[in-house]
């Protein structure tokens, strides 16, 4: 079998943004994908996107919350494509403000959304997804460089965004001996349609104008430039290759140099 050949890679939140970018990439590096996003239109829409462009992709709504939710889903994939091999966590929301003011619905909303689910997705992937019976395998968590340092009004995103770092790193020691690899890709500033959310939220915070947070958090990256998600979805599809199996509990940046720790 040549590398990636009929492999299944199962990607959450994959209708838009980074996760659009990875459902893309895998399938062009011949996977066969399968997506899930809350929204039942937007996921019939990108798999007939991606169908469009020749791609073997199907999906299903999924509320990564849940466990009844997650657990029919990787079931779904199992029915459509077979057991599992690459899983990428990557659906997740931003969140915050002044921590003072954080409302209990707002923290733990964050919390499970963005931590809860990877540990919800990754053992349903283990047990019905199948990975856990095979001698390779990759799981890699979309996690974030406010996974290794602290983000002034984003206390909940960056918690959980530790405990993602964390996480990986754990697991990816625990399968070491079984040659499935655990990574964790930290992007920095993305432009994405979170990422236009955040710049929102932020003018309002400092009662400023977008155009004028965009300016400031660009001038702090070393490039110069947010980056795309196709860049992230190329570490994600590298970290799914073959040539990657020797890279497990690492967690990577991509920042165009924002973070380097």
């Amino acid at each position: 079998m040549s590398q990636n050949t009929e492999r299944v890679a199962l990607v959450t939140g994959a209708t838009s943004g980074i996760g659009l970018a990875v459902a893309r990439l895998l399938a062009g590096q011949r996977h066969r994908v399968f997506i899930g996003a809350r929204n039942a239109d937007n996921v019939a829409a990108t798999v007939k996107e991606l169908r469009a462009e020749g791609l073997e992709v199907d999906g299903a709504v999924v509320d990564i919350r849940g466990d009844e939710a997650v657990r029919s889903f990787v079931q779904a994939a199992v029915d459509r494509f077979g057991t599992i091999d690459v899983l990428v966590n990557n659906a997740g929301r931003s969140g915050g403000g002044v921590t003072a003011d954080i409302t209990d619905e707002l923290w733990y909303d964050v919390i499970e959304t963005n931590l809860n689910s990877v540990f919800r997705v990754t053992r349903e992937v283990l047990n019905t997804g199948g990975l856990r019976d095979k001698s390779r395998g990759r799981i890699i968590n979309i996690a974030s460089t406010a996974g290794k340092q602290g983000v002034v009004l984003g206390a909940p995103y960056s918690a959980s965004k530790h405990g993602v770092v964390g996480f990986t790193k754990a697991l990816g020691n625990e399968l070491a001996p079984t040659g499935i690899t655990v990574n964790a890709v930290c992007p920095g500033y993305v432009e994405t349609p979170m990422a236009a959310r955040v710049r929102q939220g932020y003018a309002a915070a400092y009662s400023t104008t977008e155009g004028e947070i965009l300016q400031k958090f660009q001038s702090k990256i070393p490039l110069g430039r947010y980056s795309t998600p196709e860049e992230v979805a190329g570490l994600v599809g590298y970290l799914a290759s073959d040539t990657a199996a020797s890279i497990t509990a690492q967690a990577i940046n991509v920042c165009g140099g924002l973070g380097n720790f």
